[in-house]
């Protein structure tokens, strides 16, 4: 479902030569929930527009499913407030879901991504050592200047993050954008699983910060490279190490920081140890 994600208001807007009222273009903010089986498991403040895309990328990334082909249906139903996005999975996947829910303990909550315990969040991500594909630091400020290209909703409202997928000798294949950065990669996991689109083929390359999230839903889907515009956390860092991907963030032009597992990027140069 594809929803008018932008407003226009009327703000007082403050300049050297006076002060104007005008309008200015903003995303829309709104409550989605993601129910399975009509109980909702998480509701997350997103921008809405890409809603099954977001629904099967959130299913995947957060290991409720291992593919697509789980999935029953997905219905988008507009409230009052906001959307209620019912996911109806095939039998194995839900027997495997009510048992998730069942071992955990706590209340359904939105804290990290829709996760209701410890156990959740601290999980242990799949490895991606196994990808071997290398990529040139060319490529990686490519990536983020075509992710900027098509930045449609930022560039209207200066707004919201984005991610996309930059597959070497491709380019950006898919771009989706959100007010919520891991919402963002969600879509964007979601709209590749439609399209068919194999993540280890590429980098993932977000606006972002990198926290654990972003590296935790990348690995899901088997993407070994990470590339970020900011910086990440300490514990994104040691995930990121642990599970074999490459992280490079702070992409300023051609230079960039990489973080862990620097031997799939490929340059002449030996690094200055400082």
């Amino acid at each position: 479902m594809t929803s008018n994600p932008l407003s226009k208001v009327l703000r007082t807007a403050q300049r050297e030569k006076g002060v104007r009222v005008s309008a200015r273009i903003v995303p829309k903010e709104v409550p989605v929930a993601l129910s399975y089986g009509g109980t909702t498991h998480a509701v997350m403040m997103a921008t809405p527009d890409d809603l099954e895309d977001f629904a099967l990328g959130f299913s995947l990334t957060e290991g409720i499913v291992s593919s697509a082909s789980e999935i029953e249906s997905i219905n988008v139903q507009a409230l009052r407030v906001g959307y209620d996005v019912q996911i109806s999975l095939k039998d194995a996947a839900n027997k495997r879901f009510e048992a998730r829910r069942r071992r955990l303990a706590g209340p359904v909550g939105c804290g990290l991504c829709g996760i209701e315990s410890i156990e959740e969040a601290m999980r242990q991500v799949p490895s991606v050592a196994g990808t071997s594909w290398l990529i040139k630091p060319g490529e990686i400020t490519q990536s983020v200047e075509l992710l900027s290209l098509q930045q449609t909703l930022h560039k209207q409202t200066g707004a919201v993050h984005a991610a996309g997928l930059y597959i070497p000798g491709k380019g950006i294949v898919a771009v989706r954008e959100d007010v919520g950065r891991h919402n963002a990669l969600d879509k964007l996991v979601g709209a590749l699983a439609r399209q068919g689109v194999n993540a280890a083929e590429g980098a993932m390359v977000i606006t972002s910060r990198v926290s654990v999230e972003m590296v935790q839903k990348a690995a899901a889907i088997g993407s070994p490279v990470l590339i970020a515009v900011s910086a990440p956390t300490a514990l994104a860092i040691s995930t990121a190490e642990q599970c074999g991907m490459t992280m490079i963030a702070l992409v300023r032009g051609q230079e960039f920081d990489i973080f862990t597992h620097p031997e799939r990027v490929r340059s002449g140069a030996a690094p200055n140890v400082a």
